[in-house]
C-alpha cells in the first residue's frame, strides 16, 4: 500500500505541472500574455474560418474551444479573406480569389507583397509537429506538410517587415504616404510568437494600445525568437474561460466585431 501511495504521488507530481502550464494567461495593465506550452498542445491548435462573419465569442461557443483568438485579415465589404488559412491540411481561405484586391489599382500593383505576408504555421514532419513563422511562399521542408496555418502580418521578429509586406508605402524621398492595419498608430493588437517550443500570444487591449514598434519591443522583452501580428484594432479578441475580451471592452455591452478567421484550441486532438 505504501508503494502504491508513493507511486500515485509521483504521478501527480509529474503530470500536474504539465497540465497546469499547458495554457497560462497573465494580464498586466491591459496586455494579456498567453503561453501555450508542451508539444501535446500542438495537436489541439487549429486555424479555421467562417463562411459568414461571426464574433470570436460565437466561434468559441460553437466549437467548444478552450481558447479562441482572432486571426487573419478580411474585407468587411465582401466578407472575403485577405489572408491564407489552412485547416486540416486544406486551404480554407485564399485571398487570390478576393476580387477586391484586383479592382483597387494600388492593391493590385502590390499584390505579390500582400499574398506573401507572414503566416503562423504548424507543420508535421515524420509525425512531429513544429511551429514556424515564415512568408507565405516559403516552401515546406522535404516530406513535411502544413497541418494548419493563418496568414497575417507584419512580421515583427527577427526583423520588422513593414514595406516588404505592404503595410507601409513610401514616396521617392522615403516619406511614409500610406499605412495599413494602423501599424504606426497606437491601437489594440493581436500578436503571436514563438520561443523555443512554446507559442506565445499577446492580446493588447485599448486600455494600453501600442503601435507596431512598441509591440515588437514587448516581444523582444519576452525573449521571443519569432513574432508576427494578426488582424488587430477592432478585430482583437480573446475568449478563455470567463474572459471575453474585445478591443472595445469598457465601452458598453459590445460583443466584439464579426470576423472571418480564428485560432481555436480544441478539446480533442485535431489530427
Amino acid at each position: 500500500m505504501k508503494k502504491i501511495f508513493i507511486l500515485m504521488i509521483s504521478i501527480l507530481f509529474l503530470t500536474s505541472p504539465v497540465q497546469a502550464r499547458a495554457i497560462s494567461v497573465d494580464e498586466d495593465n491591459g496586455i494579456y500574455h498567453i503561453v501555450i506550452s508542451g508539444n501535446r498542445m500542438k495537436k489541439h491548435i487549429q486555424f479555421i474560418s467562417s463562411s459568414n462573419l461571426k464574433t470570436n465569442k460565437d466561434i468559441h461557443e460553437l466549437t467548444n474551444s478552450k481558447l479562441t483568438i482572432n486571426a487573419g485579415f478580411f474585407d468587411p465589404n465582401n466578407q472575403k479573406t485577405i489572408s491564407y488559412i489552412v485547416t486540416n491540411g486544406i486551404t480554407a481561405e485564399d485571398p487570390y480569389l478576393n476580387e477586391n484586391l484586383y479592382t483597387n489599382p494600388l492593391l493590385r500593383n502590390n499584390l505579390s507583397k500582400i499574398l506573401n505576408r507572414s503566416e503562423f504555421r504548424i507543420t508535421e514532419c515524420d509525425k512531429k509537429l513544429k511551429y514556424s513563422i515564415v512568408p507565405h511562399n516559403t516552401p515546406v521542408e522535404f516530406a513535411c506538410n502544413i497541418v494548419t496555418s493563418a496568414q497575417g502580418g507584419p512580421q515583427l521578429l527577427p526583423e520588422l517587415k513593414l514595406e516588404e509586406e505592404f503595410f507601409i508605402l513610401e514616396d521617392e524621398n522615403g516619406n511614409i504616404i500610406r499605412q495599413s492595419a494602423s501599424v504606426l498608430d497606437r491601437t489594440a493588437r493581436t500578436i503571436v510568437g514563438i520561443k523555443d517550443d512554446d507559442m506565445h500570444i499577446l492580446i493588447i487591449t485599448n486600455k494600453n494600445p501600442k503601435n507596431i514598434f512598441e509591440a515588437r519591443d514587448i516581444c523582444k522583452g519576452l525573449g521571443l525568437q519569432y513574432a508576427m501580428a494578426f488582424d488587430g484594432g477592432s478585430s482583437t479578441s480573446l475568449n478563455y474561460k470567463k474572459l471575453n475580451i474585445t478591443s472595445t471592452q469598457g465601452f458598453g455591452e459590445d460583443t466584439g466585431r464579426r470576423l472571418k478567421s480564428f485560432m481555436i484550441i480544441t478539446t480533442k486532438k485535431g489530427r
